[in-house]
């Protein structure tokens, strides 16, 4: 029996082992889930018809290329695990690396879970409803059962062993699962196509009626990045890959191609054949809630109305694999984001250890922890959940773009095309956010009203995390883009005021309908019994109390946000002020002779290099250098020890600092030091040099100490840097070390005399 993967102390590389086929197959599992086959045709299909549909995904499909290309560039050029987080840490910072990676969690988790916990739907299809059993509770109108949560933890837990155990089993799994429902979808897609001729049913019309075309192209294709998100997740594995990253862009354009093709196939399949008693597929579409089992599922009942219990066989094995694709892409693609924010601090650092098998197995345990709720909250609110992948890939889409037209625009003339798409995708994920952000304006409810509340929760509570990154954070990578900050706390209010609109609308819709009771008499005795005036002025007051409730909630979410983000600034302000302090204790290490307590040689030089730039300027103005040098150190380091030594130098730095006060004085030696003599100290340099050497006679023959100093002017138009003024100081400073030391001799000699007359 083989041994689990250890994780102790493994900090290593990822290690390249997937093929292109692998990387393809690891793409297109990712984008196509159990809302391809389940939820694609009648959500389509319902807004747009088969042509709007098909016309709206082939806009996705080429605004996905564009995004494909931008993926190819990055990669290249940040190649490493991490994916977009990667690419934007280098090109725009930190800051805006932490949002990419906090929104990229919550859209690949939310696939995750959206797959994991449609195993449950899975078994009420077609297996009877087989884990139906030990009700909990319902939520939002959806019923709990212990039976489903259990079999959907087990999934996730089956899931997640895979992918711990075996990398190459994984990628192995990934392209058969991939090739099994690629060619079952064909399989029934054409099976349709050629039996449909036969059948007198009609796949008209081509649009929904009473809407415009344009406008149900163009629903469809804001929607397409919820389609189409997870095919770029690939390029976390990037690290991974064992083969050249230039290859990239190809797997990508055939991972889209195939995506979009399945896509077309099931909204087609899904209008090929409806029930007895509906008169067209838009009838059949409109009242799939009457139907039960199969012919509850349109792309199921075609392939058995083509194929018989054979179809739907293949249509099962299909969602199967499509559903296990998913997870395992999704769960690859969380699991090397945290293990390469961890890298950054972002997560504790075990997150980025590897296994024995060079797999981030605590990155993954992590997204299965945090998935452990998930199966009780129902399937509702996964939907909104879900809800929230559509606004996501537009959040990283559009900082892929972002990214490439700055990097591309730093490259110059020869990455001119990448800069071009660049600059036509961004306004256009500009206009899918504003679609979003304001579906009022567009008369559009395409995500429900809870998502925005989750989003909002989710935008605040990463800037909750964001501070426990600050905290720290002991490098200060993070916290220096404050307008980060300030756009997500925008965002927040933007979204809390559509939230406020649509809860408004929700009120405003009830009081409409039970105006229409009220009208019609069908309201309840006690409403019936108001007179018309009382009637009206209480829903007025509904009316009214939900406005100020809206103003409160927004209110109150600014307020929340707005408090976070100063916590923020606050600790980022001590991070800042700390860094102050230390920089100031850098410099003055780097700037103070720390025996002596006078500057260093170090700021010396840099002193040096601005009179220098100053004479080249012919701005130096009237300056003198003074070269002083302590005699007879060498001879008490070697007779009284290097303390005594130290003692001496201290004597003669006090000396020449109590003599040239209001200079700076400079050890640039052991036994030198240099004044640079300015103002009150310039007019008085001969007096000055003077007490030096009238205090260093005096100390001859005593244990006092002795110094030589020699001083030169500065000669505007003859002195070309300060070098040559340092040069003849230097000069003099040795005429006078000889002077002091002829002195010393005579004083020796004279003493010697003293002792023994003749």
């Amino acid at each position: 029996m083989k041994e689990a993967p250890s994780t102790t102390g493994n900090s290593g590389k990822l290690q390249p082992y997937l093929s292109p086929l692998a990387v393809w197959a690891l793409s297109v599992g990712s984008a196509i889930g159990w809302g391809s086959l389940v939820v694609t045709g009648r959500t389509y299909l319902a807004q747009a018809g088969p042509l709007g549909s098909i016309l709206g995904l082939l806009i996705g499909f080429a605004m996905m290329l564009m995004v494909a290309s931008h993926y190819h560039f990055l990669a290249n050029r940040y190649p490493g695990t991490g994916g977009l987080y990667n690419y934007v840490k280098y090109i725009f910072g930190y800051d805006r690396a932490f949002l990419v990676a906090w929104f990229m969690f919550l859209v690949y988790i939310a696939i995750f879970w959206a797959n994991a916990t449609s195993v449950p739907l899975f078994s009420r299809y077609f297996l009877q409803g087989f884990f139906k059993f030990g009700y909990l509770y319902t939520i939002f109108g959806y019923d709990v059962y212990l039976g489903e949560a259990l079999v959907t933890l087990l999934v996730i837990g089956l899931i997640a062993l895979l992918c711990m155990k075996s990398k190459k089993a994984t990628a192995r799994s990934m392209v058969v699962l991939v090739l099994v429902f690629t060619v079952g979808i064909t399989l029934c897609f054409a099976a349709a196509m050629l039996g449909h001729g036969s059948t007198g049913m009609s796949m008209e019309p081509a649009f929904v009626p009473d809407k415009g075309e344009f406008q149900q192209v163009v629903r469809i294709a804001f929607l397409s990045p919820w389609a189409f998100i997870g095919f770029e997740s690939v390029s976390h594995s990037a690290a991974e890959y064992r083969f050249k990253h230039s290859n990239m862009f190809r797997v990508l354009v055939l991972s889209l191609i195939v995506t979009t093709a399945l896509y077309i196939f099931v909204i087609l399949l899904s209008i090929t054949a409806y029930p007895e008693g509906c008169s067209s597929w838009l009838d059949y579409i409109s009242r799939l809630d009457e139907f039960e089992g199969i012919a509850g599922l349109p792309a199921f009942y075609a392939a058995h109305y083509y194929l018989g219990d054979a179809g739907v066989f293949i249509l099962m094995a299909s969602l199967a694999s499509l559903v296990i694709t998913s997870l395992i892409g999704m769960l690859r693609a969380v699991s090397r984001l945290c293990y390469s924010v961890a890298q950054d601090g972002i997560l504790p650092e075990r997150f980025a250890r590897l296994s024995d098998k060079q797999i981030p197995v605590n990155a993954i345990l992590l997204a299965v922890v945090v998935s452990l709720p998930i199966p009780f909250l129902g399937r509702t609110t996964i939907g909104w959940i879900v809800d929230a992948t559509t606004m996501g890939a537009v959040i990283l889409y559009g900082f892929a773009s972002l990214a490439v037209f700055k990097a591309s625009g730093q490259e110059g003339a020869k990455s001119r095309k990448d800069r071009i798409l660049s600059g036509i995708c961004i306004p256009i994920m500009i206009a899918f956010m504003v679609f979003l952000l304001f579906p009022g304006a567009f008369s559009d409810h395409t995500i429900e009203t809870e998502t925005y509340a989750l989003m909002i929760a989710w935008s605040i509570l990463g800037l909750i995390f964001f501070n426990w990154v600050i905290r720290k954070d002991h490098a200060r990578t993070f916290g220096k883009a404050i307008i980060v900050w300030i756009a997500l706390l925008a965002f927040i209010i933007v979204m809390s005021m559509t939230l406020a609109e649509r809860v408004n609308e929700a009120r405003e819709d009830v009081v409409l309908e039970d105006i229409h009771h009220y009208v019609d008499g069908t309201a309840d005795s006690e409403t019936l019994a108001m007179g018309t005036e009382e009637f009206l002025e209480v829903q007025s007051k509904r009316l009214h109390d939900a406005d100020n409730t809206s103003v409160l909630v927004i209110m109150g979410l600014f307020g929340v946000s707005l408090a976070v983000m100063l916590v923020n600034y606050r600790s980022m302000q001590k991070w800042e002020r700390k860094a102050l302090e230390e920089r100031d204790e850098a410099h003055t290490i780097a700037f103070t002779d720390p025996m002596t307590g006078v500057k260093s040689k170090h700021a010396f030089l840099l002193d040096q290099e601005e009179i220098d730039t100053a004479i080249d300027e012919e701005a130096a103005g009237e300056f003198a250098v003074a070269v002083c040098d302590v005699n007879g150190l060498k001879v008490i380091n070697d007779t009284l020890g290097h303390k005594a030594g130290d003692e001496y130098i201290l004597s003669a730095s006090k000396m020449v600092c109590d003599i040239f006060q209001h200079s700076p004085v400079y050890r640039v030696g052991g036994d030198e030091f240099v004044a640079i003599l300015r103002g009150r100290d310039y007019l008085a340099r001969k007096e000055l040099l003077q007490e030096l050497h009238d205090r260093s006679v005096k100390h001859i023959g005593s244990k006092d100490v002795v110094v030589s100093g020699g001083l030169a002017n500065y000669r505007p138009g003859d002195d070309a840097s300060f070098h040559d003024v340092f040069e003849r100081a230097d000069v003099r400073m040795y005429k006078e070390k000889e002077l002091l030391k002829s002195m010393g001799s005579i004083t020796r000699e004279d003493a010697e005399g003293e002792k023994n007359p003749a």
